[in-house]
């Protein structure tokens, strides 16, 4: 699996840099981050919905789609797929699996984000597209 995602990473990259042609990959980099974070939590919806319905081959062909536009982020971030494997070989040292890191409780009972001490949260996405406004269909959260 790996192999297939280093393949890919590296197939995705060259698109970036103009040597192997994909229209669907020069696209998504021409369109930049916002849009391609939004493919991705498309994405991640359908496979969620075809996981809730049952439907394996559905769930199967978005989670390809999934990881295709993750990649696709992945290089525009100049994250490569040893950074991720990284961070999943720490988590399995901290937790004894790759899980999704655990949250403190706060003060009133409920989950909160477990941040180091002077890191502030995360900004939401549209704040982070390069000032871009709110993405379509998309209600801006209030604080």
């Amino acid at each position: 699996m790996s192999d297939s995602i280093r393949r890919l990473h590296a197939a995705v990259a060259a698109t970036k840099k103009g040597t192997n042609p994909s229209p669907r990959t020069q696209k998504l980099f021409r369109k930049g981050r916002a849009a391609m974070a939004k493919k991705v939590a498309e994405e991640a919806v359908e496979v969620a919905l075809d996981g809730v319905i049952g439907d394996r081959a559905a769930t199967v062909r978005e989670s390809a789609d999934l990881l295709y536009n993750l990649v696709v982020l992945w290089v525009e971030l100049g994250i490569e797929p040893e950074d991720v494997w990284a961070e999943m070989r720490r988590r399995e040292k901290l937790l004894g699996m790759a899980e999704k890191m655990p949250k403190r409780r706060s003060a009133s009972g409920k989950d909160a984000p477990l941040f180091e001490a002077g890191v502030a949260a995360r900004p939401l996405l549209w704040d982070i597209a390069d000032g871009a406004a709110p993405l379509p269909d998309m209600p801006r959260r209030r604080p």
